[in-house]
């Protein structure tokens, strides 16, 4: 009769590793989700009382751990990446500066301690990752909402679909419709960039991407169906664009032209955009918005009321309340990333924020002579650069889309050769 002997192994190595590198893949995944705030309006719906708001700040906090834990593995190339970027680093210094003269000092504090969570976010999967990697972190995220967002409408369609205003339009985890078609449409850039930078993938990228493109079609939001196709159509540009050199310089001149064409039916045929666009001259109330807040700008041009200071005074005398007045609604940010800046910063935080913005569009485009990852990067900076005009985006505490546009800026300025896991 024999004995049997049984031994323990240890796990191997490379169990180790690809357990650490699933912890670290899961982390930057949930950086994006949790910034997504997709969980928020499900939890909570409209409440805004104080107990809901301290609620949500909290549960921001599991982000703050992830981005500070991606930092600590890898904090050389967090810092040299974040010197590269130098206009962030100055816009940074000024939003922390207002505190100094913020209408609201508290609020401001606390807002720029989460800002400061929200750019390190971006910067560490910009510093962490090779193109290639990056898109599927976000492709990843974007995929995971584009399901969240389909399946809760038909499984909680009081939840999901709107029934008092746009009634049958759907919303997917958001309050309402223009969010998730803005939301859908930069996932489809994010998605169709990944499928061309992971050709092996690409198949169940494009089936995402289509997904996306379907929930833009069920908002029924025709800003961001505009904004989806302009992504689209920047895909093909980048694709064109690195065929060959007559080609791309071929393709650089029809761009031009026919952002020209745009530009002039803008300027001088407006009535026929806003028409197709379903749009009245006001743009649904924002350019009174636009005309009040740049009134109370001009009362604090140089320095602005402070960061996030604006929007929650309820004071009398305050500027949210002389902008309420005189838009005949109560916004909750200027429907405007340019004007947002100014009114919160001043001239020196608009200045910061536009030169960011304008090397990292550049960059962007020099990217499409340069690198695939203008693929992921390129489509999506030009959908982010149309929402920054009627949206508030730029600078915003606890949101993605600040997380991933400080990402494609840090990683264009960080290419994959620095790259060190």
């Amino acid at each position: 009769m024999t004995q049997q002997t049984w031994v323990m192994t240890r796990p191997e190595p490379a169990d180790h590793v690809t357990a650490f590198r699933l912890l670290v893949f899961g982390c930057a995944v949930g950086i994006v989700l949790i910034f997504s705030q997709a969980w928020v309006f499900p939890l909570l719906g409209d409440n805004e009382d104080a107990a809901a708001d301290s609620l949500v700040r909290a549960l921001f906090f599991p982000a703050y751990g992830m981005a500070l834990f991606l930092a600590v593995l890898a904090p050389a190339s967090a810092f040299w990446a974040t010197l590269r970027q130098p206009f962030l680093i100055l816009l940074m210094l000024i939003v922390g500066a207002s505190i100094t003269w913020s209408v609201s000092p508290d609020q401001t504090l606390r807002r720029v301690v989460a800002i400061y969570a929200t750019t390190l976010g971006g910067v560490v999967l910009g510093s962490r990752y090779r193109w290639a990697d990056l898109a599927e972190v976000l492709a990843t995220a974007f995929a995971t909402l584009a399901v969240i967002a389909f399946v809760v409408p038909i499984a909680f369609p009081s939840i999901g679909i709107m029934h008092e205003l746009f009634p049958g339009a759907w919303r997917g985890v958001w309050p309402e419709k223009n969010i998730l078609g803005g939301i859908m449409a930069l996932g489809f850039a994010i998605l169709a960039g990944t499928a061309m930078l992971n050709p092996h993938r690409a198949r169940l990228w494009w089936s995402f991407a289509a997904l996306c493109l379907l929930l833009v079609l069920l908002s029924t939001s025709k800003t961001s169906l505009v904004a989806l196709v302009m992504g689209f159509g920047t895909l093909i540009f980048v694709a064109l664009v690195r065929r060959s050199p007559a080609i791309g310089v071929a393709t650089v001149w029809l761009a031009v032209l026919g952002i020209g064409l745009v530009a002039s039916v803008a300027l001088f045929a407006s009535d026929i955009l806003f028409k197709a666009l379903g749009k009245d001259a006001t743009l649904t109330g924002r350019t009174e918005v636009w005309t009040a807040a740049i009134r109370q700008i001009e009362l604090r041009p140089w320095t602005g009321y402070g960061y996030a200071a604006v929007w929650d005074d309820t004071d009398p005398w305050a500027p949210l309340a002389k902008i309420v007045k005189e838009a005949h609604w109560r916004p909750h940010h200027s429907h405007n990333s340019w004007i947002e800046q100014w009114l919160g910063l001043g001239v020196f935080g608009l200045a910061s924020w536009a030169f960011y913005f304008l090397q990292t569009m550049v960059m962007g485009v020099v990217a499409a002579f340069r690198t695939p990852g203008a693929y992921l990067a390129l489509p999506f900076l030009v959908i982010y650069a149309l929402t920054s005009l009627t949206e508030s985006v730029a600078v915003t505490y606890n949101d993605f889309r600040w997380v991933i546009f400080v990402a494609l800026s840090v990683k264009l300025c960080w290419p994959d050769r620095e790259v060190r896991t």
